[in-house]
């Protein structure tokens, strides 16, 4: 498997745990519809959480929440609205993006971005 997919399931294990541990139960993880893909769907305090995982082994060309664009935005609402539709959820829902950065040492900072953007397609 190619190292950038390795290190992308790492992060995304390590954003799982996170949220199991923040008290969080995970209902999905790489949901997909047609092309469309969300890491995480998590659910808690009547909230659905869609969240996007961003892993990285360096912020030289900036941090790993900042690649999470309008167009991947645009994207992952898309996701969303399926899902909502699916599930046939009526309360609120979220959007949050989990950043992992990894050091030469392999050691790591994970940020947990709450709310971190409303998709204007909602």
């Amino acid at each position: 498997m190619a190292r950038h997919l390795d290190l992308g399931r790492k992060g995304e294990t390590l954003a799982k745990t996170h949220l199991e541990n923040a008290g969080y139960e995970i209902l999905d993880e790489n949901w997909t519809h047609g092309k469309l893909e969300v890491d995480l769907i998590a659910y808690k305090n009547k909230v659905i959480i869609f969240t996007e995982v961003k892993t990285r082994t360096g912020n030289r060309f900036g941090e790993p929440e900042d690649f999470v664009d309008n167009r991947k935005q645009k994207l992952l609402a898309e996701a969303a609205d399926e899902y909502i539709y699916l599930m046939n959820h009526q309360g609120e829902v979220r959007f949050d993006i989990i950043s992992v950065l990894f050091d030469h040492q392999n050691n790591y900072i994970l940020k947990h971005i709450e709310d971190a953007f409303w998709p204007t397609t909602m």
